[in-house]
């Protein structure tokens, strides 16, 4: 039987398993969907039930068919979400939507205490997201949920409840607490002194690469600790790295620029303008940028095929046409897009009105788009950066018109589309290379 490592990629939308062989090839995928299900206050969340069953009847699947051999597993899943644990080891609470609203919580006691949410935010490189910072969705639990708070025995990030399925082993690691928790002092490079002040005990992060044996259906199995996706995708290219400063562009629903040479420490100009710290498993921060534009694409594409009564997918038809990209550059406007952070992610009829087509109007979207990454870009190099090479990973690397905008905002870099698919599972994958 051939030896692999699984993978089970779980995103917002999708979740993957993936099988590596020795020569980190996939040599088997299955991709599936949920249904959501609703929170204890009616709000969606993910059926958290129903994707561990899933994960478990996976792995004994592959397991009673024979045709592979289970050497080593290791998650890599979508951020700020959390599960608590009672004393016994079980869940406690739904898995809460990161989008979920806490217009209602007045946190503003909490910041001062701490320097103001400005100073707050750039020591934990954390923009105020709310529930996207899983610090404050901890605070929040404790303060406004006392009849779950009061039964929580364990706090795990969600990479880490997955393995603990497996191991029954409490553990964090450092791509999940940098991933703009709210939890991680990034100038002493160690949990926050918030969390001490308010009892709240989580677990000391380890290297990715340590795995803890288990038996899994009466077979041995390296159990990895699991990692933050976004920043799982850019272990491949550290690993395979000539020499050249880069960039990576992860993206999806959000399109994220991550850094991984900066040395500087992040400013407050830079988190007012959407920039944060991600870790690598080894602890080394990746000065990025998070910005929610891949959904702002969603959004206006399904609002261009309704006003121009065209197929959803006719932005996938569409041929590239540099002549139209040059003459956008040349002559830009803004008519989408905020000139600043975007915050309203609704379609406006009025806007596309100006558009004769669909073509002329996705172009002018696209190109906005690219401009704010661009710009994103400029944000988190250090003076000493000297860039070379952009590399492009998720869906927007396959979109020709992206791309196109890209080189001709950034004549002076290489724009690289890696060979490999399913980075962030392959990022995964790598660290349990050991084990296999």
């Amino acid at each position: 039987m051939k030896e692999v490592i699984a993978i089970f990629d779980i995103g917002k939308t999708n979740k993957k398993l993936l099988l590596f062989d020795q020569n980190f090839e996939v040599v088997y995928k299955n991709s599936t969907r949920f249904d959501e299900t609703v929170d204890d206050d009616n709000y969606p969340c993910d059926d958290i039930y129903a994707i561990e069953n899933w994960i478990k009847d996976e792995i004994k699947k592959i397991q009673e068919e024979g045709i592979y051999t289970i050497k080593a597993i290791n998650f890599s899943t979508h951020g700020a979400t959390l599960v608590y644990l009672d004393k016994d080891g079980n869940r406690i609470t739904p898995l809460y939507n990161y989008l979920k609203p806490l217009d209602h919580v007045d946190f503003n006691d909490f910041y001062n205490r701490f320097g103001g949410v400005a100073e707050f935010s750039r020591k934990t490189a954390s923009p105020a997201y709310g529930m996207l910072n899983t610090g404050l969705q901890i605070y929040w639990l404790k303060n406004f949920k006392p009849d779950y708070w009061d039964k929580v025995d364990a706090i795990l990030h969600y990479p880490q409840y997955l393995s603990y399925l497996f191991s029954k082993k409490i553990r964090a690691d450092f791509t999940s607490v940098g991933a703009h928790t709210a939890t991680w002092d990034f100038d002493t490079m160690n949990y926050h002194k918030w969390l001490s002040e308010e009892n709240i005990d989580l677990p000391k992060p380890t290297n990715g690469k340590e795995a803890i044996m288990a038996k899994v259906n009466g077979e041995p199995i390296a159990i990895g600790s699991g990692l933050h996706d976004s920043s799982a995708s850019i272990i491949p290219l550290l690993k395979k790295n000539d020499g050249n400063e880069f960039v990576l562009l992860s993206t999806g629903t959000w399109i994220i620029a991550m850094n991984p040479f900066s040395k500087e420490k992040l400013t407050q100009h830079q988190l007012a303008n959407n920039c944060l710290c991600f870790m690598t498993p080894d602890k080394q921060q990746v000065k990025s940028s998070m910005q929610f534009l891949g959904r702002i694409h969603e959004v206006y594409v399904e609002a261009f095929s309704s006003y121009f009564n065209l197929d959803p997918d006719t932005h996938l038809e569409l041929e590239l046409n540099k002549s139209s990209c040059v003459s956008i550059i040349s002559n830009p406007d803004r008519v989408f897009l905020a000139e600043g952070i975007d915050t309203d992610f609704e379609a406006k009829d009025d806007l596309i009105q100006g558009f004769e087509n669909y073509e002329s109007a996705y172009y002018q979207l696209v190109f906005e788009i690219s401009q704010k990454v661009n710009n994103a870009i400029d944000l988190i190099l250090d003076e000493s950066n000297y860039l070379q090479d952009i590399y492009i990973s998720g869906g927007f690397n396959r979109n020709k018109i992206f791309v196109q905008f890209l080189k001709l905002l950034r004549p002076d870099l290489a724009i690289k589309i890696p060979k490999v698919t399913n980075e962030s599972a392959l990022g995964a994958a790598l660290l349990m290379q050991d084990y296999l």
